[in-house]
């Protein structure tokens, strides 16, 4: 479900947060039984002091107090049971939901099309993977502990003073309609504040995360004050909205306090009256009283509960947003085992935004099983759009890819994805082992001999076993303790162990020096060897062996042929090849 800027009703919203309370009803459950023990213990405090001043002080009879001291014991002991039993269970619950619900969140990410990645900030989604689904657990469990506790503590005491003095207890009420008119506008404005915070946080998040993966670029090239300007910006931004969400947070409590007082005020004038006098004992006045000051807390908490339950509903329609979202359109239904590896392009169409134009037009190319073809052309011209449309990261607007003669919208897409193998300029590595490096994913269960041979083919072996630990040497953060050629031959070690029968090369040696590159390559003459291979390349010299180069220019074929029959047609390839290697290489040839 694609956003559309609209959001769910807040009742729709925190009824689905409560689904996942609903899973784990037992312990919930009994967490409310300690919340509403908790809440009754107030009243019977408040209980307690009419017969501890009538019988006790006023009548002098000791065995009262004595019974009263009892109770007090036992009111607290059973506080204290209830308190432990409420908040430890709210705890393992609301943990519960933190756990399962960024579970599905990161499940949910790992099957979203590689669209969502080009237009959504990866700091946005972090965001909402910690900071909102924290806050949801604690609408979710937090709030709820205070809504029960504190609700059923007011109810307790309102039935207490209600049975000491009903018309005390109903102008006490009085107060209840200007309460909710405040609560309703109190609850709109955290609601929208919320929603405006959880925006700038993945903001806040997506600039921190830019800084720590280009801090090299930002020292070398002098970004320092330009990169602490802009979080500056972002972190005020954050901090105006927190000061906004305080403002009417500090402002709304003081007010209900204030109303809170004028019942008090009103109900000690009225106790002063001649009539209420004599109809009251001092001990049930006071019990009145006090019940009627105990109020005060629950009511504060109340009030500011509301903040919390508005802030986790915002939060919830931020997680529910991407849980809802539909994943990459599996509609495949075909597997294949073991493709040979001839694969074509009909008629293939593609844009990634309509309204900006077609990346991709009128694309036919034939590429026979076991061929090496190589894509070049200007940057734009559509190489890297045309490799990514085969493994289906995106799905063509018009005509079709075939592989064996099956269209690759058939195949399911574990089934397609499997028969291929990817090596890019950009290697990513994990925070893990060289060997789970190399038999990363599905290639897990390869063993030991099977990836130490993927590493001798792929010209790797040597600098791995030369590491600290070998195969079991931690690489850290994207392979940061290896250099470029190094990260390079672990990526075709890995390619060379998934041994699918279809290769994409995306630009795998333009980044090298020559020495890794020298290294890089004499893996890659093993890699493709008997694979149907499509190379991107920018560096000429690096396809001519190619079986077939296709010349790609504002997203259609402008010529293919071999690096000769191009060459002696002295067209766009010939241009090209003479801008990096001049007249005389053309000539010569």
């Amino acid at each position: 479900m694609a956003q559309t800027g609209e959001y769910p009703s807040a009742v729709e919203t925190y009824r689905r947060l409560l689904f996942y309370v609903r899973e784990h009803w037992g312990p919930f459950t009994l967490a409310l039984v300690g919340l509403i023990g908790y809440g009754g213990t107030d009243a019977a405090f408040a209980a307690l002091m009419k017969p501890m001043l009538d019988s006790g002080f006023v009548d002098k009879d000791p065995d009262n107090i004595r019974l009263v001291a009892l109770g007090l014991i036992g009111v607290f002991a059973l506080r204290g049971l209830s308190g432990f039993m409420s908040n430890y269970l709210m705890e393992w619950v609301g943990w519960r939901i933190i756990t399962r619900m960024r579970q599905q969140m990161f499940t949910k990410i790992l099957e979203m099309p590689t669209s969502l990645f080009d237009t959504t900030p990866s700091g946005e989604l972090i965001s909402k993977l910690t900071f909102n689904v924290q806050r949801v657990a604690q609408a979710a469990t937090n709030a709820v502990t205070i809504v029960v506790r504190d609700t059923f503590t007011v109810i307790f005491l309102l039935g207490w003073m209600a049975y000491l003095n009903f018309w005390m207890t109903v102008g006490a009420l009085l107060i209840a309609p200007v309460l909710g008119l405040i609560f309703r506008y109190i609850t709109q404005r955290f609601r929208k504040m919320s929603r405006r915070i959880q925006n700038q946080m993945g903001g806040v998040t997506h600039v921190i995360e830019e800084a720590v993966e280009a801090n090299r670029v930002i020292k070398i090239f002098g970004g320092r004050e330009y990169e602490v300007d802009q979080f500056s910006r972002m972190n005020e931004r954050m901090r105006r909205f927190q000061m906004k969400m305080a403002y009417t947070k500090a402002a709304s409590v003081p007010l209900i306090q204030f109303l809170l007082a004028l019942v008090l005020a009103a109900v000690v004038y009225a106790a002063s009256m001649p009539s209420v006098v004599q109809a009251n004992s001092v001990g049930a006045f006071v019990s009145f009283f006090t019940a009627l000051m105990m109020i005060f807390p629950p009511m504060k908490r109340l009030t500011n509960v509301n903040a919390q339950i508005q802030k986790g509903i915002a939060a919830g329609e931020s997680v529910f947003d991407l849980l809802d979202r539909d994943g990459e359109r599996d509609t495949g239904t075909q597997t294949i085992e073991r493709a040979r590896g001839d694969v074509r392009y009909e008629d293939v169409h593609f844009a990634y935004h309509p309204e900006k134009g077609a990346v991709l037009t009128d694309v036919n190319i034939e590429i026979r099983a076991g061929q090496t073809v190589a894509l070049v052309g200007r940057s734009g011209s559509g190489k890297t759009t045309l490799a990514n449309l085969l493994p289906r990261l995106y799905e063509v607007d018009g005509g079709r890819i075939l592989l064996d003669g099956i269209d690759t919208g058939d195949l399911t897409l574990d089934s397609l994805r499997a028969q291929i193998a990817y090596v890019g300029q950009t290697v990513t590595l994990f925070n893990d082992t060289v060997a789970n490096n190399i038999a990363y994913g599905r290639l897990g269960g390869a063993t030991r001999e099977q990836v130490e041979q993927a590493a001798r083919d792929a010209h790797a072996a040597d600098f791995i076993e030369r590491l600290p630990e070998g195969y079991d040497t931690q690489v850290g953060e994207d392979g940061i303790m290896l250099s470029g050629g190094q990260r390079q031959r672990l990526a075709i070690a890995r390619a060379l162990l998934k041994d699918a029968p279809v290769l994409i090369l995306d630009e795998a040696t333009s980044a090298l020096d020559t020495e890794s590159e020298r290294a890089v390559q004499a893996g890659l003459e093993r890699l493709v060897h008997n694979r149907t291979t499509l190379v991107i390349a920018h560096r000429l010299s690096t396809i001519e062996g190619a079986d077939r180069i296709v010349v790609m220019d504002a997203g259609r074929v402008h010529e293919q042929g071999s690096h000769a029959d191009l060459l002696a047609r002295d067209g766009a390839y010939a241009n090209l090849y003479r801008m990096q290697f001049g007249n005389a290489a053309v000539d010569g040839t």
